[in-house]
């Protein structure tokens, strides 16, 4: 039997408004991945002033986030989007699509008056789920590895 997270819209709720599912499930075997709200700096540690920019940025460190740990954009199960100011969703959704294709987590998006930093205009948090093709061995507690 395979193991995998599953991304369902049950027929008794109306469907999605966006690019989202309503439930994703994640099998106990997984490994959960949480990461922090990644913004639109770019590689440097610039914050740019253009909106979209910081959105781009935001996408590409994301799939750096992901990509440290082995993960892709088909991995994540929940997205929670922050925002001070209306989001240009055909910029957004171009972004969005090139990250996870048409495997759509769960999504929860907010406007808020201000995020941790004045300049910072979005703000998107992004928990991954992998389930290995095979079980993970168990940890030997105690014994050191180096």
């Amino acid at each position: 039997m395979t193991v995998k997270i599953t991304r369902t819209n049950p027929a008794a709720v109306p469907a999605p408004v966006g690019r989202y599912t309503h439930i994703t499930r994640i099998p106990k075997e997984a490994d959960l991945f949480v990461a922090s709200g990644q913004i639109g700096t770019d590689r440097s540690g610039n914050l740019p002033d253009d909106f979209n920019q910081q959105v781009a940025n935001t996408f590409t460190n994301i799939q750096a986030v992901l990509a440290s740990e082995g993960l892709s954009g088909s991995d994540l199960i929940k997205v929670n989007i922050w925002a001070v100011r209306p989001i240009d969703w055909d910029f957004l959704y171009a972004e969005w699509d090139k990250l996870v294709g048409g495997s759509y987590p769960a999504m929860t998006v907010g406007y808020l008056q201000a995020l941790g930093l004045p300049e910072i205009q979005i703000e998107i948090e992004v928990w991954a789920a992998s389930v290995a093709d095979e079980p993970a061995a168990s940890p030997s507690f105690g014994t050191s590895t180096s």
